[in-house]
């Protein structure tokens, strides 16, 4: 069965993006200082990227608007839009838990949950995670979307690594 990482960064108090939506805020203490490229390594396991319409849209106009950054991996993302799917870019409209219950089951390497909140919560509560791997970047931003909200019961989680550079956690948890 093929494994669920949710590969994801926070602000230190919880948020995946600030009370506007956008992710400027993503990086490290000193614009100077060297920062270690871990997403190389981590997307070498990765075949599948799973990802709701907010987080597509934002990648595509506003992060990277000329060329697709995920175009060696099948993207799956949910909306409630009716688009034509491209050979790597599937639009689906399903909840996310079927959707990834589906490619669980599929050969293949690891799936990726790459956001946003409305993808990741019925994960979270269906316990369908099977790794978190989250970058904690140091700023707090008061509100904006959180990363976890309520879920029904505790999920419990080991640490297998951690690492810091520029002022950056990184936390790789698995479950137990």
């Amino acid at each position: 069965m093929r494994t669920v990482t949710l590969y994801i960064a926070m602000s230190l108090d919880g948020y995946i993006a600030d009370r506007n939506g956008t992710v400027d805020w993503l990086h490290g203490q000193s614009s100077d200082a060297e920062n270690i490229d871990t997403y190389s390594d981590f997307v070498k396991n990765i075949d599948t990227v799973v990802m709701g319409w907010n987080t597509y849209h934002q990648v595509a106009t506003e992060l990277s608007p000329e060329e697709w950054v995920y175009q060696e991996l099948t993207s799956y993302v949910i909306t409630h839009r009716e688009l034509p799917s491209t050979e790597n870019i599937k639009f689906v409209q399903d909840n996310p838990c079927k959707i990834v219950r589906k490619l669980k089951q599929d050969q293949g390497k690891g799936i990726w949950l790459c956001g946003g909140s409305n993808v990741i919560q019925p994960l979270l509560q269906n316990d369908l995670i099977d790794e978190y791997y989250i970058s904690v970047i140091p700023v707090i931003l008061g509100s904006g979307i959180r990363l976890f909200e309520e879920i029904p019961n505790e999920i419990k989680l080991r640490l297998v690594r951690s690492q810091t550079y520029n002022g950056i956690m990184e936390l790789v948890y698995v479950c137990r």
